[in-house]
């Protein structure tokens, strides 16, 4: 949870693997995943998650894909999980619970104290090259009538630039996207570094009008801590599949 979205009246939280009834190997939170686990786990695990937040809310959610859609959930009757594809989801209506599915991936919650509208965002290095997170930004302020100097942002557990290694195709994305991209990246070997999507994410909040002070970031990594997280980069190589966890934004 980021306190001080909690502070200004946002139910948020990142959930971990731990306090479930999936089979990962044992005890596990699986949030998603369907392929992998089966609906009653799910459903059995989502209803304790949903346990630790005060109020009643409705879970809103979308097939993500690694793309820049923006779902919008205008009520509570359409907060389902949608197989609309999309990889961030917006409400400015209470009881909606918006989120997103990670593994790795960056979860970013977003909150307006003033308009009370929020966004979750899914941006994986795909998303982030689409610069997913300044178009949900864009769209809070075109939908809702957001100010970009009045949100808060909280940047969720991924996979770090300590562990997180990509190949010369995602350099080259990141090159012909941003200038100066190379500030994002560690290189480990010819071709290969290790890419820091946090930085990335702030930077892109702060460049769409976000205070630094206003941006929040949890100092956890899936990877390394795959006791703590479910990890696609290390658990689908190693046990051929993983869980999900969800990352959410709602209020009341």
């Amino acid at each position: 949870m980021c306190r001080d979205l909690e502070d200004e009246g946002f139910a948020n939280g990142f959930s971990t693997r731990v306090g479930g009834v999936s089979p990962f190997p044992e005890n596990s939170l699986n949030l998603a995943g369907f392929k992998d686990d089966t609906a009653e786990n799910i459903a059995e695990n989502r209803r304790r998650f949903l346990a630790a937040f005060d109020g009643d809310f409705m879970l809103a959610l979308a097939l993500q894909v690694h793309g820049d859609t923006i779902l919008k959930v205008d009520s509570i009757d359409e907060a389902v999980d949608s197989d609309t594809e999309a990889d961030a989801v917006m409400s400015g209506s209470a009881g909606v619970l918006a989120g997103v599915k990670t593994a790795d991936c960056v979860p970013v919650l977003i909150g307006d104290p003033k308009t009370r509208a929020f966004a979750a965002v899914h941006a994986g290095w795909r998303g982030t090259v689409q610069s997913i997170v300044a178009k949900a930004i864009q769209a809070l302020g075109q939908t809702y009538g957001s100010d970009p100097q009045d949100l808060m942002a909280a940047i969720g557990p991924a996979a770090s630039c300590k562990m997180y290694e990509i190949g010369q195709d995602v350099i080259d994305e990141f090159a012909s996207n941003f200038e100066g991209s190379e500030k994002y990246f560690t290189p480990t070997s010819d071709g290969h570094a290790l890419v820091d999507l946090h930085a990335a994410n702030r930077d892109q909040l702060t460049a769409t009008g976000l205070r630094p002070d206003r941006i929040f970031i949890a100092p956890f990594c899936t990877m390394e801590r795959s006791d703590f997280f479910f990890s696609y980069r290390r658990e689908k190589q190693d046990f051929g599949r993983t869980g999900r966890l969800l990352s959410v934004i709602g209020r009341t």
